[in-house]
């Protein structure tokens, strides 16, 4: 997975090691604050990243989300939901870039 991290990830990491895990407790502490499973926060957190049309986040959270077993349809269809909500164009915007993390096989859900 790390093939895919933006260099400036990288170097986050590699210069403020001690912040970088700091993050990675705060993370993981809030995962576990509730009592949704894991496929429902990767989910979760690809509608936020992609209402906030973060690019990186949202393939970030596509490429996991498929790791841990959600079809590619979900995850066309987290993206759908953004029309009615964050608007026609960043709805696009990341169906394509799921669609990009997938692999570009544009299969429809209808």
């Amino acid at each position: 997975m790390s093939d895919h991290l933006p260099e400036i990830y990288k170097q986050f990491r590699s210069t403020y090691p001690t912040v970088a895990a700091a993050q990675d407790d705060l993370a993981e502490a809030v995962s576990g604050a509730g009592g949704l499973d894991a496929r429902s926060l990767r989910l979760v957190k690809l509608g936020i990243a992609i209402g906030a049309l973060a690019e990186g986040s949202v393939r970030s959270n596509a490429r996991q989300a498929l790791a841990d077993g959600v079809s590619p349809n979900d995850l066309r269809q987290a993206a759908l939901c953004a029309i009615t909500t964050r608007g026609f164009p960043a709805a696009i915007a990341a169906l394509g870039w799921v669609d990009e993390v997938i692999g570009g096989a544009g299969a429809s859900a209808e």
